[in-house]
């Protein structure tokens, strides 16, 4: 027992230290080992230096894409000086094009659906939503579970972080004058969120990375379905029991969708249904077929432009604050392009630091250290099932590089429980995933670290049994072979 704690402990500390991204170079490439180099260890240290500085950002309010882009640049530019030492001036500069086109496939196509969401977000889909729901008047066990389940169904069309953030601002709007129950809130919708988002390609950035590499149909993934949901569950149901009693006070204000947003959402769904059309049938990348949707969207704004009224009829007569039309100042200055400009920048340049410096990182050499010692020395249930546990303390993005660079030979089986695992994983610790982070600056103080930690070991129950429910449910798929990505 000790031996084996003292593997896996040593594997959540290389696998921490040692992410890389797979570099897909051709085989005439001849890389040198510099893992004991100068180079590798100042390459190494660069980006535990980085990533310390990105995981505080809540203190420094710097933006964590600004520590990853200058690291990558670092640790490129060392690594091409001692290839070029040697008289290698090509072999740098092709595997660094080849990280390149790994982030822009997967730029694109987050591009085009942080788009949509933006969209969706100024015709007030959420906003109506989020109103809709605080009128009913539900109590605090409702409102609980209501908003539990929300977010682990939207999470998987429209991510888990932007479910995250429609969600809690139904808390904080119905239960801004109960703490208890805006923390308690919190923690489920974080753990819903990214449960949600486990089994749906679109759900979370490392899902993205497990289908785009080829390595899981876009219909096994739906296989997770039910141990997402009690990973869900589990927790959910314990934490009932510490809900406070009563009701909150209804709301009144009346928010009504904008002109446009029902056709939106059908485009969306277009869009979806187009980029996995594109990757099932005609063996084409998803980002095509997302980016292709992308003009869905351009043309239709050209169209709301076009057909704006000239005249901006009286509110009232449509019901409520939020009904406004096609002829207003802000329908007026309505520009698909302004949607663009929203897209979450940091979040994607921190994307791009991450894949440039993991790959440096694999260019160096250690990927086929980590791979050793992580799936052979010690078996792919309990690699994988230690990435979800890492996967709460480092950010889950670089976490599944490490993976799918390392290319182990797992079945489908393994393929999927190391998805579950790296999106569900985040969710024992508030900085472990990107909607517990952002749920934390959103309550201002309600959700805290501290507080999250509190349920920690009933999340880690959940998780648990999420994993022995896919072993159980899904025993069929370990006997399937997938072919390399």
């Amino acid at each position: 027992m000790t031996q084996l704690f003292s593997r896996g402990l040593l594997a959540i500390i290389a696998l921490s230290l040692f992410p890389v991204i797979a570099l897909g170079a051709s085989a005439e490439t001849q890389r040198l080992d510099l893992t004991t180099a100068t180079v590798g260890m100042a390459a190494l240290a660069i980006f535990i230096l980085a990533y310390i500085v990105v995981m505080s950002e809540e203190f420094t309010h710097l933006r964590k894409s600004k520590p990853v882009i200058l690291a990558a640049g670092v640790i490129w530019g060392m690594i091409a000086y001692v290839y070029a030492g040697n008289g290698d001036f090509h072999s740098v500069e092709t595997a660094l094009r080849h990280n390149l086109q790994e982030f822009s496939e997967l730029f694109l196509f987050l591009l085009a659906a942080m788009t949509y969401v933006n969209a969706m977000d100024e015709r007030q889909v959420f906003e109506a939503l989020r109103t809709r729901l605080v009128r009913r008047g539900f109590g605090y066990h409702s409102l609980f579970w209501l908003t539990g389940f929300l977010a682990f169904f939207l999470s998987p069309i429209i991510d888990n972080l932007t479910t995250a953030l429609v969600m809690c601002a139904v808390l904080m709007a119905v239960g801004k004058d109960n703490k208890r129950f805006v923390g308690l809130g919190c923690v489920n919708i974080v753990v819903a969120a990214n449960s949600g988002g486990a089994f749906s390609p679109f759900g979370d950035i490392t899902t993205l990375m497990v289908w785009q590499k080829g390595l899981v149909d876009f219909s096994m993934f739906f296989k997770l379905f039910v141990p997402s949901l009690v990973n869900f569950l589990v927790p959910a149901a314990i934490m009932h029991f510490a809900i406070p009693k009563g009701k909150p006070a209804a709301d009144d204000k009346i928010v009504t969708m904008r002109r446009g947003a029902t056709r939106i959402i059908i485009l969306f769904g277009c869009t979806i249904l187009t980029a996995v059309s594109f990757h099932n049938y005609l063996h084409l990348p998803p980002f095509l077929g997302m980016m292709t949707g992308l003009a869905y969207l351009q043309f239709f704004s050209y169209y709301l432009k076009k057909t704006r009224a000239t005249m901006t009829p009286d509110p009232s007569a449509f019901g409520g604050v939020g009904d406004i039309t096609m002829g207003d100042s802000s329908e007026d200055s309505y520009d698909f392009f302004s949607r663009l400009a929203r897209s979450e920048w940091d979040t994607l340049l921190f994307f791009y630091g991450v894949v440039l410096c993991v790959g440096g990182l694999g260019f160096i050499g250690y990927l086929e250290k980590v791979s050793v010692l992580m799936y052979v020395d010690m078996g792919p249930t309990f690699a994988n099932v230690t990435v979800g546990v890492l996967s709460a303390i480092v950010d889950n993005i670089p976490v599944m590089f490490a993976v799918l660079s390392m290319n182990p030979d797992m079945d489908l089986g393994q393929w999927l429980l190391v998805t579950l695992t790296a999106g569900v994983g985040g969710s024992m610790l508030s900085i472990g995933s990107a909607a517990g982070v952002a749920l934390m600056g959103q309550s201002r103080g309600q959700y805290t670290f501290f507080g999250h930690l509190k349920w920690t070991p009933v999340i880690l129950i959940g998780y648990a049994a999420s994993i022995m429910v896919h072993m159980w449910l899904n025993a069929d798929t370990f006997a399937i072979a997938v072919p390399a990505g």
